[in-house]
């Protein structure tokens, strides 16, 4: 039988006051309860700290709480909160959120019956600010669908994270041995987008069809779900340039690592495709009528197919906005 890993939880805070009561409790209600809690506070200046500290002293595990002197932003106190995580696996948690009771549990058995399997996620329940239940479930809202699950199921997890990002942090574990890969996150990058498309490359992924956690949103969330029409009035090179940026960054951290990639030179190559994509679409013209051409080419050879979510959509989005 398999060892039980020591699970650590990487909980990144800043004024949370309103809500991290809820999750500390939904935490201490596991059925099976983490080794450690690592809570990061980005220099809060609400009741975040004191409420922390008493859940520690009642907590029916160790929780360690550190501060940062001042805002980091999101990304970097999550690098704080899992660099500071002792544990074999480290779940990533917002302050939010309240996870279910079987989330540790559940996540961990995948674990132990994969050991080949890099990083776990899971799909959710969206709820508003008072944890009414809104109808909807996080992989549908991220076009997380049956093709796109099959693909993970069959260790292929990269190419697709290479065109939409589908795994949710707050519904992620994976193991501490790819710290070293993951770490130092470029602050360019969201946390959770960044440390996945990484492991995929490197490991596999596993998604976990059920519900673990009710995923709060409210007037106040840092990332939350896609927003409908946030590009809106942007030109390409604003809509696209930052995505070149962000590949280039994991083009060079996947390099440094080559001799762990399984299957390295395609991956490496299909990298280098995305990045002569979203060139070309970086460069298309103010000037609508004067895109088709690249924009064609960029249809033509199927880039628009394997790294835009909508393929033809984007295509006439890119031509015509």
């Amino acid at each position: 039988m398999n060892k039980r890993p020591s699970l650590s939880i990487a909980l990144a805070t800043y004024n949370g006051e309103r809500y991290i009561g809820e999750q500390l409790d939904s935490i201490a209600s596991q059925t099976r309860l983490p080794d450690e809690l690592v809570i990061s506070d980005d220099a809060s200046v609400d009741a975040t700290p004191a409420i922390v500290l008493d859940f520690a002293r009642r907590a029916p595990f160790p929780v360690r709480f550190q501060t940062n002197s001042e805002r980091l932003g999101s990304t970097r106190n999550f690098e704080l909160a899992i660099r500071a995580c002792d544990g074999d696996i480290i779940f990533l948690c917002d302050q939010d959120d309240v996870w279910y009771p079987d989330k540790i549990a559940l996540i961990e058995e995948r674990f132990m019956n994969d050991p080949g399997v890099g990083a776990v996620f899971t799909d959710a329940d969206v709820v508003d600010q008072d944890l009414h239940p809104s109808g909807l479930r996080l992989w549908k809202a991220v076009r997380f669908g049956s093709q796109e699950q099959a693909r993970v199921a069959d260790h292929d997890a990269f190419p697709l994270l290479l065109k939409q990002f589908v795994v949710t942090g707050a519904t992620m574990a994976f193991r501490s041995t790819y710290r070293e890969l993951v770490l130092p996150i470029p602050g360019i990058w969201v946390h959770d987008a960044w440390i996945a498309l990484l492991i995929s490359a490197t490991s596999h992924l596993a998604a976990l069809p059920e519900p673990l956690i009710a995923y709060r949103q409210h007037g106040a969330n840092q990332i939350g779900l896609p927003r409908p029409g946030k590009n809106r009035n942007k030109t390409r090179a604003a809509i696209y340039e930052p995505r070149l940026l962000r590949h280039e960054a994991a083009r060079t951290r996947l390099l440094g690592f080559a001799d762990r990639l399984p299957d390295g030179k395609r991956k490496i190559r299909l990298l280098d495709d995305k990045l002569v994509f979203l060139r070309a679409c970086a460069g298309l013209p103010d000037a609508r009528w004067r895109r088709l051409p690249a924009a064609l080419r960029e249809l033509v050879t199927l880039r628009y197919h394997r790294y835009a979510r909508g393929g033809i959509w984007t295509f006439r989005r890119d031509l015509l906005s």
